[in-house]
């Protein structure tokens, strides 16, 4: 007893050895010797002699005394059921030999019920006068049946009840309670319960004096109670004052103490449980000194001894995994393999130590790469599975520890058969764990991560699918706040990613970059993975960019490959990649834009690269020895290698390099048979590399090598397959080289015919990598001068509208336009002129001109004529003008206040209504007179623009120049001009040079370009114009590229006083002919009164910009003049000036009257033309706010500003300026001048009492003859240009 309440050994020594006299003087035949066995067995250490002992003295007993409890304690600690099924035998016995009404038969009952049948407890409890009737009720509450939890703290209570204050019993009878209360909170997780549990054992302990016995337990109690509240809601101060009564507890029991073992493992646990949550390495350190104790303190033969080693085994790996002390993670194994050496077969433990053993070797396996760590690892798991059969606890984690095990054991060897073993038990692993298991998203991950490595060993599309289902159902799954919810992002996107690589579903790689960005924002700066993040972020916007040609994809993939290379310094072994991404998109970017700071910093980090590359290849050769033969990567090790080797061949030219990557390649094909998803890679990167070898040395055998190859690729690609255009690309390139060294037409032929195909790929894929697959077809067709270029320019045209039309705004299609060759329209127009089909040229002119205006002009396009014509199309013609109207709505705020996702998702959504829209579009062409509904116009239908006059289109391209007059009702007529694209670009320079000379335009220089520009280009026009019409007629220019950068109406012989072109016409401008058209056919609106409004600001806000702009005196008297020199009536004057004019005021003015003149400084913005804007009071009313207004029908606009009539010189066939603006959104007459012509031409204009938009022109004519005559300048003259009918 005092053993038991001192711990002391001397006095359990002595007990056993008086137990032993005693046994020795009661020899066989002596009624006591079997009460003296049971003492001496209830003493023993020794658990298997002490149950000999009781076995003995139950035979010398009758059988009124049996005893069985040591049979019970060995069950616990060994596990045996056999143990317990005898127990409980005993127990029965006992029973039986206690008949109603014995003093001790509710004992027997207690323990029968205390180890099998719970009815019998109930039978046990003492009547209510009965003084250990407390004591039945504790044992009755404390059966563990869930069904009657409530009862057994029910009875809890009672108990308590009949212990009062001062009671020797209360505080056994508030533990008691308090175990019963926390037992229903882990049943039913009412934080009540558990508070109230922890409020009784903190009185129970206050019951309990220092030096009284059952401290100790109280305790203990208390610390449990509060270590599993911290479990719960986290409080710091919980797991301290756990740790604090652990300690006490401690403090309480000597070295020899019985329970000394118990309490240094509980204060372990706790303490490991802290360094946990906050990290002190001291915490642990003291935990694993506690369970090293714990293990000295319980010798091998103790019970406890096997569950020691494995708690010191589990701290020190998790030391190792915090400091990486390799001695830490042995002596881990070492316990591991001890403690299961003590648990004998059958053991309900062992299956647990078994996989805890597994997980340590499979560690050590992964730091140091011991194959037969890997595969005891693998044994043990196979042999913990064995001892979990179907309906076991932990099956799940069996199966699951199983299959990363074995999917460990195939990235190192490669095989199958332990994929697919690892595959079938992650699969057994879920079905055992249904939504709502805590494990469940870790079965889904698990899972999908091995269908997508059998995917990439095998190709079957089935497993690639299955993995991105799990994927997306483990993120579903994945709580605000995980720490693998990055992670889990990630593995979508790359599955994702993957997918569209085999089919080319554009959802797929926006779905892929979306994951990225969000798996991006959950690791912060000091995240191990964040450069993986940013790499993997990069590549999919790199990717997005190479198939849309979104200049925001590539700018965001610089700016991701940047912040990765970073986090890459030198001798990172991912440098060399980052600086190789990073060069690589850099020289893309200028490629694209021509900006040479790209390509400067391209060949910087080429340059930094060259140890970096070394490096890089020296860790590519070992990483390849380290992998066997057979391995699935090995293929990817020889890719690798020879890639790296290629780079350096390129950088520095030694052969050798170039031969090796060859070489490898070669092996790397071998090992992707037929049936491997990356064959097709394999034979592209191998030809490939063998047709730089021929480019360099010449040997035929490569290049016929190299068109093998690609033909092999491309049956691997069929039609439909994303990569399909690539091989018809590649294969076509080969060809040509091959055309090139032997002339062989027949493989410039089948060349183009695969461009063709590729480009007919593009249709259907609507990408702009497929779009430069038709410019490569036009760069072989204009050098071969082959007869199917013109198809070539036919279908990029198509290409670029359909890709146009699929960008969400204005401001991003301009700059989508750059990424096209600027020239592509007219270097088309001059092919059809070359091939002799001028009316097939001005076709292609206008599909291939601006685009911007006739994206918008459909979105407005009317449908009245077909509802008036069939009232069945109403439904129809309603989904046209609200898809056209969300379509078209007004531009939206910038995007850099936007989150990446949003601006995403919202351009998702606006392709998913341009899908529609077309829809919509083709159900409308299968109505009758609909079937040319919205698609590029035909030349008998643009030949209506010259209906009132000759239209001369000049075509400037770098394969001719050309003029094509377009008259009504007769056929085109081609001219052929003398004059080069070279020259005529010195010409524009010439002139613009001039034009912005610090002290004016020099004259001579002027009429020196006025004169070349009529004599090369004018002349020819006019001497051939005199055969269709008269002196004086008026005539409409369509200037094309550089030649909208030349006042060709003011062209002339002025040096030597001969011709010139305003004596002999009257000029006017047109930006395209469907624009003339429309101001030819569009009614005029239908108002009692002609609404004139006259616009003007002499001092603008100028906070929008960085120029000066100076006040502008005369305006007053300008509006002044006009509108005294308007007839009146019916004409109704509005005058808007001064502070009035302001951007709101002056756009509702614009809108309401259709007879416009606005007087203020303009100012053209070339980087961003559709900033271009008119100054008013408080800001500018830029030409997006005209283009966003409704001015459709308006009549006339008179510009009295600078800069508005001047366009983007990079994309000029766009022309994009104020006065163009004016008129593709609906004004029929522009005329855009400086301010001193105003009061002239107003005289000539309403000279007549009436207004007439079709006289704008000709009254300019007169207008700026009369100033002639003043000695006005010629080049301001030049200056006053009319646009429109």
């Amino acid at each position: 007893m005092r053993f038991g309440q001192q711990g002391d050994g001397k006095d359990l020594d002595d007990a056993i050895q008086h137990h032993q006299s005693a046994l020795q003087l009661r020899p066989e035949g002596h009624p006591e010797r079997s009460t003296s066995l049971n003492n001496l067995a209830l003493a023993l250490k020794d658990l298997d002699e002490a149950i000999q002992n009781h076995q003995s003295a139950l035979q010398l007993m009758p059988q009124a005394h049996p005893r069985h409890s040591a049979l019970q304690t060995r069950f616990e600690q060994l596990g045996d059921g056999k143990d317990l099924d005898e127990a409980i035998r005993h127990h029965q016995s006992a029973l039986q030999l206690r008949p109603e009404g014995h003093p001790y038969r509710s004992s027997s009952l207690n323990n029968l019920a205390n180890r099998g049948d719970c009815k019998d407890l109930d039978d046990a409890i003492q009547p209510d006068d009965h003084p250990e009737r407390w004591t039945s009720l504790n044992n009755l509450a404390g059966r563990g049946d869930g069904k009657d939890l409530d009862d057994a703290i029910q009875h809890q209570r009672s108990a308590l009840h009949l212990t009062p204050e001062g009671h020797p019993h209360r505080s056994t009878s508030l533990d008691n309670l308090a175990n019963a209360l926390q037992i229903r909170f882990e049943q039913q997780g009412d934080g009540n319960d558990l508070d109230e549990a922890i409020q009784n054992h903190e009185c129970a302990l206050q019951l309990i004096p220092e030096g009284h016995p059952q401290r100790l337990a109280s305790l203990e109690n208390l610390a449990n109670a509060l270590q599993t509240r911290f479990k719960q809601r986290g409080d710091a101060k919980d797991l301290d004052d756990a740790i604090q009564n652990h300690q006490g507890a401690l403090q309480l029991a000597p070295a020899s103490h019985p329970q000394r073992p118990s309490l240094l493992n509980n204060l372990a646990i706790t303490l490991r449980i802290r360094f946990e949550q906050r990290g002190d390495g001291k915490d642990l350190d003291d935990a694993i000194e506690h369970h090293r104790n714990v293990v000295q303190l319980t010798d091998t033969g103790h019970p406890q001894h096997s569950t020691s080693l494995n708690n010191l085994a589990l701290a020190l790996w998790i030391r190792f995994e915090q400091r990486g002390d390799r001695k830490d993670l042995d002596d881990a194994i070492q316990n591991h393999q001890s403690a299961l050496q003590l648990i004998p077969a059958g053991h309900r433990e062992r299956s647990t130590l078994l996989d805890n053993l597994a997980g340590a070797l499979q560690t050590r396996f992964e730091q140091r790469g011991g194959a037969k760590d890997l595969d005891e690892a693998i044994h043990n798991h196979r042999s913990a599975l064995e001892l979990r059969p179907e309906g076991h606890l932990h099956r799940s984690t069996s199966l699951s520890n199983l299959a990363n095990a074995l999917q460990t054991r195939f990235e190192q060897r490669g095989d199958s058969k332990d994929l697919n073993e690892a595959i079938q038990n992650h699969q057994s692993a879920l079905q055992l764990r249904s939504e709502g298991h805590p494990h469940c998203l870790t079965s889904l991950n698990n899972l999908a991560n091995a269908l997508q490595t059998r995917f990439k060993q095998r190709g079957d599309a089935k497993d690639l699918d299955e993995a991105v289902q799990h994927h997306r159902s483990a993120l579903q799954l994945m709580p605000e706040g995980h720490p693998q919810h990055s992670a889990l992002l990630d593995n979508l996107a790359n599955a994702l990613w993957r997918r569209f690589g085999q089919r080319g579903d554009g959802k797929d790689l926006d779905d892929a970059i979306q994951y990225h960005q969000s798996a991006l924002l959950l690791t912060p700066e000091s995240h191990p993975q964040r450069s993986t993040s940013l790499n993997n972020l990069a590549g999919t916007l790199q990717t997005r960019f190479e198939q849309r040609g979104d200049a925001k994809d590539l700018d965001e993939a610089i700016q991701n490959y940047q912040s990765t290379l970073q986090l890459r310094p030198e001798g990172h072994p991912e440098r060399s990649t980052s600086l190789n991404n990073l060069a690589g998109a850099l020289q893309t970017r200028f490629e694209q834009r021509g900006d040479r700071r790209d390509l400067d910093d391209a060949i910087h980090n080429h340059r930094s690269n060259r140890k970096d590359l070394d490096e890089a290849i020296q860790h590519h050769r070992s990483a390849l020895q380290l992998i066997p033969e057979g391995h699935p990567h090995h293929s990817t090790s020889f890719n690798n290698l020879a890639s790296a080797l290629r780079t350096r061949f390129e950088q520095r030219g030694d052969g050798k390099d170039l031969d090796e990557a060859i070489q490898l390649h070669k092996s790397a094909l071998q090992l992707r048979p037929e049936g491997h998803p990356d064959q097709s890679t394999a034979l592209d990167n191998l030809a490939n590399a063998l047709l730089v070898r021929f480019e360099q040395r010449g040997d035929g055998k490569d290049l016929h090598e190299a068109i093998q190859l690609h033909r092999s690729a491309l049956q691997l690609r069929p039609e439909g397959h994303p990569d399909c255009s690539f091989s018809l690309n590649n294969l076509a390139i080969a060809l040509q080289i091959h055309f090139q060294n032997q002339g062989d037409q027949k493989n410039l032929d089948e060349a183009l015919e695969l461009s063709h195909a590729a480009a007919k790929q593009a249709l259907t894929a609507s990408d702009h990598l497929h779009a430069q697959s038709c410019l490569k077809w036009i760069a072989a067709a204009e050098q071969y001068q082959h007869t199917s270029a013109l198809d070539a320019y036919t279908k990029s045209l198509h290409l670029l509208d359909y890709h146009f039309s699929a960008t969400p705004s204005v401001l991003s299609r301009h700059q989508t336009h750059k990424y096209f060759p600027p020239d592509l329209a007219v270097n088309a127009a001059s092919c059809a002129l070359r091939q002799g089909d001028t009316c097939h040229a001005v076709e292609l002119l206008e599909q291939g001109r601006a685009l911007h205006w006739t994206q918008i002009a459909r979105f407005r396009t009317s449908l009245e004529d077909l509802c008036l014509q069939d009232p069945s199309t109403e439904v129809l013609v309603r989904q046209f003008q609200d898809l056209s109207a969300l379509l078209n709505k007004p531009a939206e705020p910038s995007s850099q206040e936007k989150s990446i996702a949003v601006v995403e998702a919202e351009e998702q959504h606006y392709r998913d209504l341009d899908e529609q829209w077309h829809r919509v579009v083709e159900e409308i062409r299968m109505l009758t007179g609909f079937s040319r509904f919205l698609l590029p116009p035909i030349f008998a239908d643009l030949q209506q623009a010259a209906c009132k006059g000759p239209i001369i289109v000049l075509v400037a391209s770098r394969f001719s120049c050309d003029a094509i007059i377009v008259l009504h009702m007769q056929p085109p007529i081609h001219l052929q001009l003398k004059i080069t694209l070279e020259e005529l670009h010195d010409l524009v320079l010439q002139h613009h040079q001039n034009n912005k000379h610090p002290q004016g335009p020099n004259y001579d220089v002027f009429v020196g370009v006025m004169g070349v520009l009529w004599n090369q280009v004018v002349f020819p026009v006019v001497h051939k114009l005199k055969r269709y019409v008269g002196k004086h007629s008026r005539i409409w220019w369509c200037p094309t590229s550089l030649f909208t950068a030349l006042p060709v109406h003011i062209a002339g012989e002025y040096q030597h006083g001969g011709q010139v072109l305003s004596k002999l016409f009257v000029s006017s401008y047109i930006p395209s002919l469907s624009a003339l058209i429309k101001a030819h056919t569009t009614n005029t609106k239908m108002t009692q009164d002609v609404k004139f409004a006259a616009i003007g600001q002499a001092t603008p806000d100028t906070s929008f910009t960085s120029s000066k702009l100076q006040p502008l005196l005369y305006i007053d008297h300008e509006l002044d003049d006009i509108e005294a020199l308007l007839p009146t009536p019916p004409v109704m004057f509005t005058k808007l000036t001064g502070f009035e004019s302001t951007q709101s005021q002056a756009l509702h003015v614009l809108v309401d009257n259709q007879w416009l003149h606005l007087s203020c400084h303009g100012m053209q913005v070339p980087e961003e033309p559709f900033k271009s804007c008119l100054a008013m009071a408080d800001g500018p009313i830029s030409l997006m706010d005209i283009i966003n207004a409704n001015i459709s029908g308006h009549e006339f606009a008179f510009l009295s500003a600078c800069e508005t009539a001047m366009g983007d010189l990079s994309t000029p066939d766009e022309v994009i300026h104020l006065a163009a603006g004016l008129q593709f959104m609906g004004v029929k007459s522009v005329i855009g001048t400086l301010w001193n012509l105003v009061s002239a031409f107003y005289k000539e204009f309403c000279k007549n009492g009436k207004l007439d938009c079709t006289m704008g022109a000709r009254a300019l004519h007169e207008a700026v003859a009369i100033l002639a005559k003043s000695n006005i300048p010629l080049v301001e003259r030049a200056m006053f240009v009319h646009i429109g009918i």
